[in-house]
Parts: C-alpha cells; sequence; structure tokens
C-alpha cells in the first residue's frame, strides 16, 4: 500500500479519521468553518493511512461552500443596512 494511491477500507472496518470525518460532515452542516477544520484534519489523518474518507471529503466541500455562501450573505446584508442608512429622509 503507498501513499499516493489511497484504498478504500474494507466494509466494517474502522480507520484513522472515519469517526471524525463523519462528525466532520455533521457540524459543517451547522457550524461551518469549525466543520471545515475538523473535516480537513479527518481527511489528513486517513491519507496518512493510506485509506479514503468520503464523509471527510464531503465535509470539507460542504463546510468551504457553505461558508462562502454565508460570507457573501453577511457581506451582502451589510451593504443593504449601510445603503438604507444613507437613504433616510426626515
Amino acid at each position: 500500500m503507498t501513499a499516493s494511491s489511497p484504498q478504500p477500507a474494507p466494509a466494517g472496518t474502522d480507520y484513522p479519521g472515519k469517526t471524525l470525518g463523519i462528525v466532520g460532515l455533521i457540524v459543517a452542516i451547522f457550524f461551518n468553518l469549525i466543520g471545515l477544520i475538523i473535516s480537513a484534519i479527518a481527511l489528513n489523518q486517513s491519507k496518512k493511512a493510506g485509506y479514503k474518507n468520503t464523509p471527510a471529503l464531503a465535509g470539507v466541500i460542504v463546510g468551504a461552500v457553505l461558508f462562502v455562501i454565508g460570507l457573501i450573505i453577511g457581506i451582502l446584508s451589510v451593504v443593504a443596512s449601510v445603503s438604507m442608512m444613507g437613504t433616510t429622509t426626515y
């Protein structure tokens, strides 16, 4: 088994980062940045052990996408509130 070609884990077998990858995916849905970090750690652990960790990869993707969407919504809401403050009439 080489580090360059990760192997899928046999069914029912626990491998490094498996549980952390699942936790990272769940956390990424609700707390994007924290879930992204947890999933990245789990993915790194699995890669070092030579296994694919699909839940961790999904957690990285979900965490990154939701974080970017949240960031865009936050920026747009700040811009909208600032523009509304400038149009106030007395």
